[in-house]
């Protein structure tokens, strides 16, 4: 018998209880050890068998060290079909969660008790696949065909009262998961419950199913995984029996299992937790936080202070007026009234956070005595060194001393204290309290103590945290400068900045580069050019006039209701502003270019060919630790299609060769005048991926 699951006779009930720690996961020897307690069930003379997970929870899911393995028998729709077919009562009680596979094993038994913090759900949607062992056909045919395709398509987590309503658990009771599994079977028992095998219940009423796929499709952005899903549920309608209902089941899930899309989400959800393993702080312990300081309480400052109260810790307020304070406390409170509206906060710990954990401060004397503070003042060197200058001059020894740069040398920062080594930068995405992705950015003399002190502020917060080195822009802003830059030079060239946001949108991102321009403000790209160009500009970089234009009529985008785009008062989405192109055609005049026609094909080609080459070059020079933390850090800031797995896991899967291939064919002309990157060459000469950079590292 397999210890992964623990055979025990009592009474006329077997019991499995599954042992297999941390998440009772269903690898191989749960499934066996499944399959091999209910044959010695059936031979012992039980008459119903109970399952159960020890620890912390009934079965979480499949087994993730077996992903990308060749499967081995006995399959999980073997096992689901096996519990469902023997001829014994299967009960099985639920605690903790339940989820993709875990929820199958639970459906394939005839009756389901839960403990009221039960969650179950189907995530699969979100790894490019669907249920593969019948969920798709089980669900709908005790919850209905709507709310079956609502939970598959969605992912989400239902909660076992709500699962109760829609008829997908039996009970629900509060206690131990095998006592209350154990007085529910003998309850069956005693009443004489017949067995209740789901699949021999009659096929659900469908739905206008095309119209529900053609939905699913324009809901997901091209990825694929929910409107087959959609096709999925239809079989359990409209096949001529649950077997073959299984049969068109199976046969969608091995189709998704061969596409790029699932290869892609699968690299996403290890890269995100591989992303804050770090071997330099292997061992190393963060500083301990009591309290946070912010500097600046703009919108990005009472961002990072909403996303630090809503985590627990107290803040302390800093602006320079009293007025402006008051005004940041404003923000403050519109964020978490957010939260309030949304479920995340009630409305006393409202109350109390802005009563009790928030402190407006005028004066830096206030944050002697925090343990980190964050400066989130204007983009402007000289304005940052006097902040870490004055924050240098009161903060107790030991406190960590963050920037929110965008942009800025962290190291040129530090300097202007006497304690570079607990600088550091937490570059937040704006809006701070909702974005999830968090670079922390470790200057020259940044300790390990420190950095381990970002990250653990990091899951605190609960962000994605991504190491990065110091360089103009970091990882992210580096890379969406140069792919931005190749956007405009495309438009100089001919294209116009709507088709490009079209093609990007049909590409899978949310908004094409021009709207995001216009959502985050005109104002922020016009002040980093006028700063580039004081620097002095590469001598071979192709400079543009049009955007700068926009910016000096005082159009910034969507805070002044015109941009690329012209926004009726209280609306996100706008319309082409007919004064673009003009602009546009008056600067390829100027500099004497004939406009050509592009395809959309070219268009998302040459974009994503810079956003590669830009990224290789970002992990050649040690900016990005791995190919890993490019994909993480443009899959939580920048919306990169997650179904692609981030820019350089589609570049592998697109295939290297081809890509260098056109990024040598376009490095001379002056609408690409990027030189291919050294680490993207040798990748390509020694037949290697961006993939076998992350394994090796």
């Amino acid at each position: 018998m397999s210890q992964a699951i623990e055979y025990e006779k009592i009474g006329d009930v077997a019991v499995l209880a599954a042992n297999n720690p941390p998440v009772n996961a269903l690898g191989l020897e749960i499934r066996k050890g499944i399959i091999n307690g209910l044959e010695s069930a059936e031979v012992d003379g039980a008459k119903a068998v109970l399952i159960y997970g020890k620890g912390r929870t009934y079965f979480s899911g499949a087994d993730i060290r077996e992903f990308g393995k060749p499967p081995v028998r006995p399959f999980l729709p073997d096992v689901c079909d096996r519990i469902e077919s023997s001829p014994l009562l299967v009960v099985s009680a639920l605690h903790g969660a339940a989820l993709g596979g875990g929820l199958e094993v639970a459906l394939s038994s005839h009756y389901r008790i839960a403990i009221p913090t039960t969650r179950i759900g189907f995530p699969e949607v979100n790894l490019g696949l669907i249920p593969g062992a019948g969920g798709s056909q089980r669900l709908p045919r005790i919850s209905g065909v709507s709310a079956a395709l609502e939970i598959i398509t969605s992912g989400r987590h239902v909660l076992a009262p709500e699962a109760l309503e829609l008829g997908i658990l039996d009970e629900v009771q509060d206690g131990d998961p095998c006592e209350i599994g154990l007085s529910y079977v003998q309850a069956l028992l005693q009443r004489s419950a017949p067995r209740r095998p789901i699949s021999e219940l009659p096929s659900p009423a469908g739905i206008d199913f095309d119209a529900a796929y053609e939905a699913m499709l324009k809901k997901g952005r091209g990825q694929l995984s929910g409107a087959v899903a959609v096709r999925a549920v239809q079989a359990a309608c409209e096949a001529d029996s649950f077997a073959a209902g299984l049969a068109r089941e199976r046969e969608l899930f091995l189709e998704l299992m061969g596409t790029d899309q699932r290869k892609g989400l699968i690299h996403a959800f290890f890269a995100e937790r591989a992303v804050a393993k770090l071997p330099e702080l292997k061992g190393v312990e963060p500083r301990i936080l009591h309290q946070v300081g912010v500097v600046g309480g703009g919108t990005m400052g009472a961002g990072i202070a909403s996303a630090v109260l809503l985590a627990g810790l107290p803040v302390v307020m800093l602006e320079m007026s009293h007025e402006a304070a008051h005004a940041a406390k404003n923000r403050i409170a519109s964020n978490l009234n957010g939260a309030v509206k949304r479920g995340k906060l009630s409305q006393s710990d409202f109350d109390e956070i802005l009563q009790d954990r928030l402190v407006l401060a005028i004066d830096y004397g206030a944050l002697s005595n925090v343990d980190l503070v964050v400066e989130a003042v204007f983009e402007d060197m000289e304005v940052k060194k006097q902040v870490f200058s004055s924050l240098d001059a009161v903060c107790k020894p030991g406190a960590v001393l963050a920037t929110n740069t965008s942009y800025l040398d962290i190291n040129e920062i530090g300097a202007t204290t006497s304690r570079p080594q607990d600088v550091i930068g937490l570059h937040f995405f704006s809006p701070a309290h909702v974005m999830k992705l968090l670079e922390v950015v470790v200057a020259d003399e940044t300790s390990s103590e420190v950095m381990a002190t970002g990250f653990a502020l990091g899951r605190r917060l609960g962000k994605v945290s991504v190491r990065a080195g110091v360089c103009d822009g970091f990882i992210g802003n580096r890379i969406l400068n140069t792919y931005r830059a190749c956007a405009d030079h495309m438009v100089l060239d001919g294209a116009t900045p709507y088709q490009i946001d079209k093609a990007l949108t049909d590409f899978g991102f949310a908004m094409g580069p021009f709207a995001v321009s216009d959502l985050s403000g005109l104002d922020i790209g016009w002040a980093m050019r006028k700063r580039k160009r004081a620097e002095g500009l590469n001598p071979q970089a192709r400079d543009s006039s049009y955007a700068d234009k926009l910016c000096e009529a005082g159009h910034f985008g969507q805070k002044t209701g015109r941009g690329y785009y012209v926004y009726e008062p209280g609306k996100r989405t706008g319309t082409p502003n007919p004064d673009v192109m003009s602009l546009v055609e008056a600067d390829r005049d100027a500099r004497g270019i004939v406009a050509r026609s592009f395809s959309d094909e070219e268009i998302l080609r040459r974009y994503m060919a810079s956003m590669v080459n830009e990224a290789a070059k970002v992990v050649g020079e040690g900016i990005a630790s791995r190919p890993l933390d490019v994909d993480v850090t443009l899959l939580f800031g920048y919306g990169f299609p997650r179904f692609f797995g981030g820019p350089l896991k589609w570049a592998d899967l697109q295939g290297l060769p081809g890509i260098l291939e056109d990024i040598r064919k376009w490095s001379n002309e002056d609408s690409f005048s990027w030189q291919p990157a050294p680490l993207l060459e040798q990748l390509v000469s020694e037949g290697k991926t961006f993939e076998d950079l992350n394994a090796h590292n």
